[in-house]
Order: structure tokens, then sequence, then C-alpha cells
């Protein structure tokens, strides 16, 4: 999911960054953890799912590969995940330590201690039973950044139903469509959410949603805009008249290790989404353990803020499930960055102490692109780890991350993972690690991976990108795509034969050993025989000084297979010199990367077609450059940002 490209020549001299002494006197991050996952790869695991969670039966094997590719882990093992992520923080003496600091996009707030969580999380439980939900059943949910989200998911794992929770920002037809892969039995929704300073509707998308043929009994509404809701007797039941009422007493049952958690749809290249299946003890043991050693969570200390959505994987582990099992104290924040203006994330950090903030680099491009004058207006100096997630971080994102946000101190930590992966696998440990700007560098403490050329052959050479796989179980991996093994195998563990899982991401060692990743393989341009990362073109557009952000495409050419497009964003002050800019930058890639990496035509636009949470949806770009009719654009937070570059294309250059 993250890390990413070669750093541009004028940052040679500050390539390593090495652990602070007094920093690395208290990680959690520690040689011996690396040693012991070398020594015994099962009993380390065993190790650390036997420590960091309360099993109701302990399991008597650790791993059991016997049907590869499916894995079974902490056979016969017994736990609820509920418990374990708020009961036993309670049971241990900690009902009173806040568990989520919540601050509304309006400024509106509520504080949940473990004692709160467990509260309404029980009630949440029994009003689910009472609405038919059962061990087994699937819940939908499909809410904004409240609470009530992390209650839906933890009142879901209490009961054994296993949650399919779908991004607020997804349409009634993709809602559909994982409504029904996963044969839900209730959805959980609410009237609106606010946005930008406006309540925007929700429950209008579920409506259409459940409308026709559906498994769907109930609708659970959650009142957040007040805003008026279409009604349905008999289906639609309020947040308020059920949950509220509910007994805070519930009895949580264990569950098989191996027991369904959750259900998360990814986009396939082809076809329908995939449901990424998730199961409990080995998910839940590897979250806990990563949050702890990677973001180096104290949580008698640290207030903690990962800025993602519940509606993706990275909320689910590292809002949800991670945090809260190891107890830790932390910020959920309902809107975005720059409402009502641009220092709204640095003010929250100031007013809670936040000391540890995992964001995305497209929201750290987007700062810098606001000026460093913005974050300076407010009190930073609690942060003390930084983190990376979601998609390639160029050096200069990073060395801004670094000096602007961290107080050119604070450790960041570039994280690889996947939605299948459930949690971390490459990434720094800070206090441990050398830190070298924009890679991901080494496989944590457990995991195993290697870079492998065309013909699955080990590649060491730092000069030649190739595959990134996986070569050993993972606790955390996913049991299989929902409904559809043969899939799974073909997707995951048929590129380079069964024993090895495929990221699809391509990658290099550079001569440190430390792993770069460079983006999708489906990124990675042939442009005349040559193999050029989109990841790595956008790493060397952006570190021009008039850059602050690019998106790189390949599009069909019929001279080299394919030719590099690009997009990009200027800077504040920096002025558009039409051609002459855009040759300048030509320049400048050939430069950094060489005249084969030199786009074809690259576009100045004031805005690039991005997600609600972030993310460049360069399948757009690619349909711009192409000349092709654009595709679906409900998912962008803006839809009228792609009207803007077509009307622009006149402005693009090419030699």
């Amino acid at each position: 999911m993250s890390s990413t490209t070669a750093e541009p020549a004028e940052h040679a001299e500050r390539r390593h960054f090495p652990p602070d002494p007094a920093f690395a006197e208290q990680a959690n991050g520690t040689a011996d953890l690396v040693e012991a996952a070398a020594a015994d790869h099962e009993g380390f695991w065993a190790e650390q799912a036997r420590t960091r969670l309360t099993w109701a039966k302990d399991f008597d094997q650790v791993l059991d590969w016997s049907e590869a590719p499916f894995a079974r882990w902490f056979v016969g093992g017994e736990l609820n995940v509920a418990v374990n992520c708020v009961d036993r923080h309670v049971d241990a003496g900690n009902g009173d330590r806040v568990a989520i600091h919540f601050e509304g996009e309006g400024g509106d707030t509520r504080t949940l201690t473990y004692a709160d969580l467990q509260r309404e999380v029980a009630k949440a439980a029994n009003a689910l039973a009472s609405l038919g939900v059962a061990k087994g059943d699937r819940v939908a949910i499909y809410l904004p950044m409240i609470p009530e989200a992390a209650i839906s998911m933890l009142a879901c794992a209490r009961l054994g139903a296993p949650h399919s929770v779908v991004f607020g920002g997804f349409s009634s037809d993709a809602l559909k469509a994982r409504i029904a892969d996963a044969e839900a039995k209730v959805v959980i929704t609410s009237d609106g959410q606010f946005r930008r300073g406006k309540a925007a509707p929700l429950k209008p998308a579920v409506d259409a949603a459940v409308s026709g043929e559906t498994t769907v009994e109930k609708v659970l509404v959650v009142r957040r805009t007040e805003a008026d809701v279409d009604w349905h007797e008999g289906r639609d039941v309020w947040w308020h008249d059920v949950v509220d009422s509910a007994s805070d007493q519930h009895e949580a049952q264990p569950v098989d290790s191996e027991h369904p958690l959750f259900i998360l749809y990814t986009s396939g290249t082809t076809g329908k989404p995939k449901g990424i299946l998730h199961t409990s003890g080995g998910y839940l043991t590897q979250v806990a353990y990563t949050n702890a050693v990677v973001h180096d969570l104290h949580p008698e200390t640290d207030v903690y803020w990962c800025t993602a959505d519940v509606g993706w994987v990275t909320g689910h582990s590292y809002i949800v499930y991670g945090p809260l099992a190891n107890g830790a104290t932390q910020v959920m924040y309902e809107g975005t960055p720059d409402t009502p203006h641009q220092g709204r994330w640095w003010e929250i950090v100031q007013k809670y102490g936040v000391t540890i903030l995992y964001t995305a680099p497209t929201a750290i491009r987007t700062c810098m692109k606001w000026g460093d004058d913005i974050p300076a207006r407010f009190d930073l100096s609690s942060l003390r780890v930084l983190g990376s997630v979601g998609e390639p971080i160029n050096p200069e994102a990073w060395l801004w991350y670094r000096r602007v946000i961290g107080g050119d101190k604070a450790p960041i930590v570039d994280t690889w993972w996947q939605t299948e992966t459930g949690g971390i696998m490459i990434s720094p440990l800070p206090g441990l690690t050398d830190l070298e700007p924009g890679s991901a560098q080494k496989p944590i403490p457990g995991i195993s991976a290697e870079i492998l050329d065309d013909e699955g052959q080990p590649l060491h050479d730092p000069e030649k990108v190739g595959y990134l796989v996986l070569t050993k179980p993972w606790p955390a991996m996913l049991r299989g795509i929902w409904g559809d093994p043969e899939r799974y195998k073909e997707t995951y563990w048929s590129r380079f034969g069964p024993e090895y899982y495929f990221a699809g991401d391509g990658a290099k060692y550079d001569a440190d050993g430390n792993i770069w990743l460079l983006g999708r393989v489906d990124d990675v341009m042939n442009v005349s025989g040559h193999r050029l990362s989109t990841a790595e073109i956008e790493s060397a557009l952006v570190s021009h000084p008039s850059v602050a952000e690019a998106a790189v495409v390949g599009a069909t050419d019929e001279t080299t297979g394919q030719a590099v497009c690009a997009f990009v964003i200027l800077r504040g002050g920096a002025e558009d010199r039409g051609d002459e800019t855009v040759q300048e930058l030509r320049n400048h890639v050939a430069k950094e990367i060489g005249p084969i990496a030199k786009p074809r035509q690259i576009m100045v636009v004031a805005e690039l077609p991005k997600t609600r949470s972030g993310k460049i949806m360069r399948r757009l770009l690619r349909d711009v450059a192409e000349n092709r009719e654009v595709g679906d654009v409900t998912t962008l937070a803006d839809s009228t940002v792609m009207d803007l570059i077509k009307t622009g294309m006149s402005g693009s250059s090419e030699d």
C-alpha cells in the first residue's frame, strides 16, 4: 500500500537518518525481536499471539499450511475480538482511560473512555441481536467517520457476525454490489455526513441499494445531520430507538481463531470487486503487534491519530482493531484537512497533544502545496513518530514531513502493506533502523519477502526492477476471496507458483539492501522495451521546485508501445509559462532518470482527480491521455475536475 521511488540526486547527502539514542532506549522495536523472528518463525508468532492477546482457549497448533494457499493460524484457539479491544482493558483497571477523542468537522466533540466504549458496544450488540443478527450473519456498514462506525464494527465482532464496511463515498450501485455479494442481513448507515461544512446525504444511497430483491431485512440509521430521510416502516430503525434503550450488559462468546471477522472489498483489475476475507486470531495478533512496534505505541502516554477512513483497510487495522487491542488513546476526526481552514489537522494535533501521526502521502503533498507557514502557526512539538501509508511517498515529501511536521526529530515509518496482507509488512522500525527517505526498507520481524525477476529467480541487482513476493505465510494474511476460492488462487498464487504470494508491485533493492516499491505492476510502463515506474517519474517531477503534485500514466503509443503522459500541479507562486514550463519539466525528468523517461505529454492542471480518501484516479487520467470517453467518476471528491482537465488538454505539449 505504500512506499516508493528513486531519490532525487540533490538529496543524496541526506540519505541516512540514524536512530536517536534516547528514542532507541524506549523503542518497542528491538534487535531481540529481529533475532527471535529469524530463529523461529512460528515460535515468534506464537509468542506475539499469547503476549498481546487474551485467549478464552489456548491454541494447540501455530500454523496449518497443509492446504496451501489456505492458511489456518493459531489452530484450536478461541477468543473474542471485541473483548480483546475493549473489555479486558476495563477489567485491567483502565476503564477511565480515553479510548476515542472524537472531533466533528464542525467542532463538536465526544470523549469515549474504555468503560464508555464497553457500554456502547454491548448496547449495539444487544440491539443487533434484537434485529436478528446472529453469529455468522453478515452486516454491511456504510457510515461516516463517527464513533458509531467503530462501535458497529466491534458490536459485530462481539456477536461473531462478519462485517463489510463500505466507504461512505461509494455510490449506491457499488454499495448494492457489495451487499449482494456478502448477502448482508442488516445495513448500518446514517441520515448523512458532514463534508466541507455541508450536510451530505447517505441514507438515499442505501435506499437505492436495497431496493428490489435483497437479502437485507433491516436498515439501522444513526442520526448525524438531522436531515429528513425517506422512511420504510418495518425495515428502517433509528439507532437511538434501539441502541440507546438496549442493555449495556452483554456476555460475549468466544469464536474460533479462524472465524471470519470481516470482508473488505477491493477493486480488481477486471470484473467485480474482490471480497477480501480476514479472520480473527491471526489478524488481531498482527495488527496489535505492528501497531506496537512500527508506530512505537505506548498506550499509557501516547495519543495516536491515524487520519484514514474506517472504510479502508487502514481504518480497520490502525484505527479500530490494532490500537484498541493495545489499549491506545486515539483521535478520530470526521472531516477534511482544510475545513474550516487549511490548518485544521495541525490544530487537532495541538489540541489533543497527538504524539503519533499516521497519514497518506497525498495529504502530505497537499499540505506542502499549501505552504510551511500554515503548520508553523501551531505547536506540533508533541509529535514523536510520523507514519506514511497508502501510496508512494517521494523523498521530497518525506523530507518536508520530517522537517516541517516532525521538527527534524520525529522518525518516519514508511509502511508497505495491502488490504490483502491485513497489516504492515515492510517498514522501518523507529529507534532501530537507519531511515532512508522514500524507502519502505526491510520486512518487519516475522515477515519474509523477496524480489523476483521475470523467470521467478531472486533478484539482487540494485539496478534492476523485479516483482515483490512474500515467501512465508503471515498471521493477518487474507484467507481467500469471499465465495471465490479459485479467483483467490489465480490472483495471488499463480504468477510464480504456490509458494510465493504475488503482491502485484514492482520493486528493487538499493545498494544497502533496502526495498524500494515502484507501484503496481500495471503502473510499470514498458516504453520501447524499458520498464519505467510511474511512481519514479512522479517523484522526479515533484523534485522540481515548481511542482507540487504529479500523476503519471502510460498511454498506448504506436511507436513505443506505451508513452509517458504526466499531469502536474504547480506550487503556489510558480508561474505557468506554457510550452516553456512543459519543456523545462520534460528535460528535468530526462536529467533525473534518463531520456527514455521524458514524458511525451505534460499537462499543467489546477487539480487532479481524487477520491474522497485522497487517492489519485489514474484510470481516469489514462482515459484522457488515450482520448477515450472518461469512465465512472462517482467516487471522485469533485467530479467537475475531469471536465476541467479535458477542456485544458490543448495546453499539453509533446515533441
